[in-house]
């Protein structure tokens, strides 16, 4: 339907950014008068002055934070309005000025010396800098003169161009082509279409589909490798131009993170895969194949088990399945859900998808397009996982520290759908929506953490072998590609020539080094959702500490609030044996 037929009660609220488009242009034209920040330049070294400077950049800062979400939001709500993207490319282009603006910022506090940062740091005035003044320090190696850090700047745009490359590339110009099915319906392949196949039932229908999806990448492949390898040397570029050892050490060190924690992730799910190969044996027999494909290893092997309900239902056992969290948290979920926070239709011209989104000052938003269908009932847990994730921590952090990392983003919403399955799996009687739940575990587990690690172990080799001087070509990629396909998927399943190019449709890898982070994601959530059901409230206490801490802190030492410490291979095996026990029961249920 078209969106101005959706009820209002299921819309989200927009207009609590702004009350409308005129209101928007305004705030624009003020925006653009506060991006002088010249008068502070050289001078950040008086107290005074730097914290005029602090003040006005979180003020500059969160106007420009408004702006872009209103023209995000308006622009999702309906691509097709010209208007709303011009509107969201104004306002990033206001960001690359701001960003450009006061760069000199901090190559200048850099040059301070480490016993006037310390002091910096420890001064109650900059309480709510304190850990920036601390990563400052840590960083000084990295930092440039000001004229460089502002060249850097000036290039953010450009940076970014590989990823936008492959998205028209991947949106825009890629011929998916068409299948046809049993009765000869003949089906025009999206991206949206091609999962739904893989998810469905018609073998051949997965083959064809996914002989003619491949045979799309296959055709651009070497188009594909050069822009992907152009965004590889990119990586090297900054790498290089910021002095650190490899492209993994300045991604992870831009969140504070440890390298040790991808070591522990690649090292743990690799001594376990013999777990995942039995997982993928077992899918074999369970499906009754003599030769199982990689476009089987999504066909559903529970039938007639699906959760539909709808929206107000799926909200409620949402809240109830929830309460191991407290009343308070689930007095916020019903708030969510009752005052604005949520966009729940489909509608013509609406973004694909789900996400949740948020700026300090303003209730978090969620986007659905919701169906009645299990997976949109764990996706409604999933987004609001993080957006009262992003409440807390604007309820309980300055403006400063409020911002939590991307590395703790997904911990949030998966412990929502942990926890949410498990009061399901406690609560029904029907054997084959257990065993639906139990299978629909393991992929999850699967598809998120050991998926998602071995594309992370992808790009750290495609970015070592780059860092070494050796070409990223097509050929070599795939070679790449289909060794590490072989190892973590195993023998019990055909390792088809198409899956080769799976890497060269994945947009995740033009975001370097991202994807990792799903999968420690999902192992603290893991570890978060067992502790709470184990331990009660004390548990429960200790994760709203850790929801309301923001960015007050690396990433890895804010989770040790909450019970995980990732720098332990404990956590990431423990999760490897999470995943033994769900197959044991799964097994059982056969």
């Amino acid at each position: 339907m078209e969106r101005s037929e959706a009820d209002r009660k299921y819309l989200w609220h927009v207009q609590d950014i702004f009350s409308s488009d005129e209101e928007w242009e305004n705030s624009y034209a003020e925006a653009e008068k506060e991006l002088d920040f010249s008068g502070f330049s050289g001078k950040l070294g008086d107290k005074k002055t730097l914290l005029g400077f602090f003040a006005k950049e979180e003020s500059t800062g969160r106007r420009l934070e408004r702006l872009h979400l209103y023209a995000h939001m308006r622009h999702d709500e309906d691509s097709r309005v010209a208007k709303y993207t011009a509107m969201q490319d104004r306002a990033l282009s206001l960001y690359v000025r701001f960003s450009s603006a006061v760069s000199f910022a901090e190559p200048e506090l850099t040059a301070l010396p480490d016993e006037t940062l310390r002091a910096y740091a420890a001064d109650p005035d900059f309480k709510d800098h304190d850990y920036f003044f601390r990563q400052l320090i840590k960083a000084k190696p990295h930092i440039l003169s000001a004229d460089e850090e502002k060249l850097l700047a000036e290039g953010g745009e450009m940076y970014s161009q590989f990823q936008n490359i492959f998205s028209m590339i991947d949106n825009a110009d890629i011929a998916l082509g068409e299948v046809a099915d049993k009765d000869g319906n003949v089906i025009p392949l999206t991206h949206g279409m091609y999962g739904v196949i893989l998810h469905g039932k018609d073998r051949e229908l997965r083959k064809k589909a996914f002989e003619r999806y491949y045979q799309a990448y296959i055709g651009l492949t070497n188009t594909i490798a050069a822009t992907y390898y152009g965004n590889v040397k990119k990586d090297i570029f900054l790498t290089r131009a910021r002095k650190y050892d490899s492209c993994l050490s300045r991604a992870l060190a831009g969140e504070d993170v440890d390298v040790k924690v991808y070591e522990n992730l690649i090292s743990s799910v690799n001594e376990n895969l013999p777990s995942m190969h039995r997982y993928i044996a077992l899918r074999k027999k369970l499906l009754g194949l003599g030769e199982q494909h990689m476009y089987d290893i999504y066909a559903p092997l529970v039938s007639d088990a699906e959760l539909k309900m709808p929206y107000e239902d799926a909200c409620k056992l949402v809240i109830e399945g929830l309460a191991p969290l407290g009343k308070e948290y689930q007095a916020l979920l019903k708030k969510g859900f009752d005052e604005g926070w949520v966009d729940v239709p489909e509608t013509t011209g609406k973004r694909s998808g789900a996400y949740s989104t948020g700026i300090y000052g303003i209730h978090p938003f969620v986007l659905l397009n919701y169906q009645q269908t299990t997976h949109d009932i764990f996706t409604i847990a999933h987004e609001m996982g993080h957006s009262l994730h992003t409440y807390f921590s604007n309820e309980h952090q300055p403006y400063a520290k409020a911002d939590y990392r991307i590395f703790v983003a997904e911990v949030a919403s998966t412990v929502n759908e942990v926890l949410l399955l498990k009061y399901i799996l406690s609560e029904t009687k029907d054997k084959n929506l257990a065993k639906y739940l139990l299978n629909y575990y393991l992929d999850t587990i699967r598809t998120t953490l050991h998926r998602q690690t071995m594309f992370a172990e992808f790009e750290a080799s495609a970015h070592a072998a780059a860092e070494r001087g050796e070409p990223l070509t097509s050929e070599s990629l795939n070679a790449m590609y289909l060794a590490l396909n072989k190892k973590y998927y195993g023998d019990a399943i055909v390792h088809d020539k198409e899956i080769a190019y799976e890497w060269s449709r994945i947009p995740h890898f033009y975001t370097s080094f991202y994807v990792y982070k799903y999968s420690t994601g999902i192992i603290s959530a893991i570890s978060i959702a067992n502790r709470i059901l184990r331990e009660g409230e004390s548990a429960v206490k200790d994760y709203i500490a850790f929801l309301s801490s923001g960015g007050s802190d690396d990433p890895v030492s804010l989770l040790k609030i909450a019970g995980v410490d990732l720098t332990d291979r404990a956590v990431f095996d423990a999760a490897m044996r999470e995943f033994d026990d769900v197959l044991e029961r799964f097994e059982k249920a056969q």
